[in-house]
């Protein structure tokens, strides 16, 4: 009896990114071959400047390789997507979290998780549903109607992380999502990331310095001078 191979979530062949810099030319990637299975969280290591955020833009569609190939579930290349498809893309199946949290600061923590359901289009008795068990999922059901400066880091980043659930995708990026947090708050963060991929089947591409999210990932992935080192 054969089974099926599995289809990576997503997969970079070769990828290179450059950028114009005072004159001359900077390598951010250089040759990055990259394939993340159904519910795995890669860890993505590696000093600043070494083209963490670089590689997770590029996996979301948020920045176009200079050459090289992102493919998505198998057959979606989305380094030759239309513009178009690329916000589809980033709608219904890839979702960010990021270092700032990215809370619109006068929308209380429901209406920043609603946004994406309002992008989709969602029906509002349903987006109203989603967003009760999403702040709940997150443990914020009682912080809904308070606004970012009223709540501290950890929570903030746990409204971050009920918005990036909102649309139900397949992919998330974290770029250092515990890196303004202290390490008690980190750790929940953490712990609480691990329990929402189990949740929600989830795949898990995180960019990280923090030692408890390297511990906690299912492989670490190093990246030096704008390619990958190795597996820890």
């Amino acid at each position: 009896m054969t089974t099926s191979p599995v289809i990576p979530v997503v997969e970079a062949h070769a990828l290179t990114r450059d950028f114009a810099f005072g004159g001359a030319t900077v390598q951010a990637l250089r040759g990055v071959h990259l394939a993340v299975a159904p519910g795995e969280m890669v860890a993505v290591a590696g000093r600043s400047g070494s083209g963490k955020t670089t590689l997770l833009n590029l996996l979301g569609g948020i920045d176009r390789p200079t050459s090289g190939r992102v493919v998505f579930l198998g057959d979606r290349e989305v380094s030759s997507m239309t513009e178009e498809d690329l916000v589809d893309l980033r709608r219904h199946h890839v979702a960010y979290i990021f270092q700032t949290f990215g809370l619109l600061p006068y929308l209380s923590a429901a209406e920043n998780v609603e946004i994406p359901l309002r992008l989709r289009r969602e029906e509002p008795r349903e987006r109203d549903r989603r967003v009760l068990e999403l702040l709940d999922l997150v443990g914020l059901a009682d912080r809904a109607h308070h606004r970012p400066m009223e709540m501290s880091g950890g929570e903030q980043q746990r409204v971050a992380i009920a918005r990036a659930l909102a649309g139900d995708p397949k992919l998330l990026l974290a770029d250092e999502p515990t890196g303004q947090l202290d390490s008690e708050t980190a750790l929940r963060i953490v712990l609480l990331l691990r329990e929402v991929m189990r949740w929600r089947d989830l795949t898990v591409v995180v960019a990280t310095h923090d030692r408890q999210l390297l511990d906690v990932a299912d492989r670490v992935l190093e990246l030096h001078d704008g390619q990958l080192a190795g597996e820890g």
